[in-house]
């Protein structure tokens, strides 16, 4: 499919300075991040419901306002993944109007990073770069090797040693090369910033960064349009660097400004989730401050270990301003907050949804969010990716193996169940 896009280019959020299109992340003036400005004058009367709906069941149904080369084509379905209205897990914690958005089985490798991937690697071709890269604790890198595959891009990845054993194989499987960096997440960051200035490569979040960073904005599209057009009053957001908040935020601003969906009469509030084990932006947002004290990682969700995030004080702004509040919990709640929402809404989500799901919990059992109020949960990967987190929280079940007898299985159901009398089967049915 081609897409004819909405005129785009790269602004400092600070100055204002305007550096057209090229792999740039922080104004060379000011040293404040870059981010893509676009006319959306021009976008009224074109991108529409009836012109969305026209399109693909994937991110690219969006294109007019997304950063892509003018004639870009891709046939990868990534995005437009499940909204999905829970009702056993709101009965639980005591929500009637309760969703999941579901990028644990987004297209191709599970996770909300196949989003902004896409969105960076069609730049990455546009500027001509033969080998692109990350920095990443799992998901991203994850993402950037098969899509890389795809493209026929060579692909070079940073990740600390502590990164998940499921999320390095489901990185060397598609050909990249994948460097162990003997660190936290802070430490490969630093060092993907200067192979990016040494090397002519496209880091998707270094030197391509603001393209990337778009994609994210597409989870508020979807979860808008598969409201059918509204915006719900609470969005729930787990927050590693602080940039996938802010830009869900952008998405439904975006929306309201081409009249897409309604103007709320209060503006809808965002929650950010950390675990307590790597909470900067938590922090800041329980002190009323936007200024980030860095943190020593320490917890099982790894995703989310960002100890110093440079989206932080821009989160931290965010969500005071607009009346939302963050909340971190523990490794425990973690792992509880998994099998949750696995045994309520057969979502098996890896350990940042754990958060997500656990500090929703918490949100509604504080008074912050109304039973009432429709809220949406985003749950950004996949279980399968994460599955040490939950090493030794079944080893109590039995593992024998029984005969392929109706008797032994009756015998053997009553042990599980507890009860003391067996029930009687006619000895045909033995």
């Amino acid at each position: 499919m081609n897409y004819s896009c909405t005129t785009y280019e790269l602004a400092c959020n600070k100055c204002g300075k305007r550096y057209g299109n090229q792999p740039l992340s922080a104004c060379p003036d000011c040293l404040a991040p870059l981010e893509v400005v676009y006319d959306l004058l021009s976008a009224r009367g074109v991108f529409t419901r009836d012109s969305i709906a026209r399109g693909p069941a994937s991110i690219w149904r969006y294109a007019r306002l997304l950063p892509v080369p003018e004639g870009f084509q891709s046939d990868l379905p990534v995005g437009f993944t499940p909204l999905i209205r829970t009702n056993r897990l709101g009965a639980r914690l005591g929500a009637s109007n309760l969703y999941v958005k579901n990028d644990a089985v987004c297209f191709p490798t599970l996770s909300s990073k196949d989003r902004v991937v896409a969105i960076a690697l069609a730049n990455a071709q546009k500027f001509g770069f033969d080998t692109v890269g990350c920095s990443s604790t799992g998901n991203l890198a994850n993402a950037v090797a098969a899509q890389a595959a795809r493209l026929g891009l060579k692909a070079c990845i940073l990740v600390p040693t502590d990164v998940e054993p499921a999320k390095i194989l489901n990185t060397l499987v598609y050909g990249a090369r994948l460097i162990r960096i003997d660190g936290n997440y802070d430490h490969v960051s630093r060092l993907s910033g200067l192979i990016a200035e040494e090397y002519t490569w496209g880091f998707v979040n270094v030197n391509l960064r603001p393209y990337y960073a778009e994609g994210s904005k597409t989870i508020g599209y979807e979860i808008a349009e598969q409201l059918g057009w509204r915006l719900p009053d609470n969005v729930v957001v787990p927050m590693a660097g602080g940039s996938l908040i802010g830009k869900i935020r952008k998405g439904f601003n975006e929306l309201i400004f081409l009249g897409l969906v309604k103007k709320p009469a209060r503006p809808v509030r965002f929650f950010g989730a950390q675990a307590t084990g790597c909470s900067p932006i938590s922090v800041a947002v329980k002190e009323g401050r936007d200024a980030i004290v860095p943190q020593q990682p320490n917890t099982i969700a790894r995703s989310l270990a960002i100890g110093n995030p440079s989206d932080g004080p821009a989160a931290a702004r965010m969500i005071l301003a607009d009346g939302g509040w963050a909340e971190d919990v523990s490794d425990v709640e973690i792992v509880s907050g998994i099998q949750e929402l696995a045994e309520t809404e057969g979502i098996f989500t890896e350990t940042a949804g754990g958060v997500t799901t656990a500090v929703t919990a918490r949100l509604y059992a504080d008074g912050r969010i109304a039973q009432d109020q429709t809220t949406v949960i985003c749950i950004t990967g996949n279980g399968l990716k994460t599955t040490d987190a939950l090493a030794g929280r079944f080893d109590h079940l039995d593992a024998r193996a029984i005969r392929p007898s109706l008797a032994d299985f009756d015998a053997y159901l009553r042990t599980l169940d507890g009860t003391a009398e067996p029930k009687l089967v006619a000895a045909e049915e033995r």
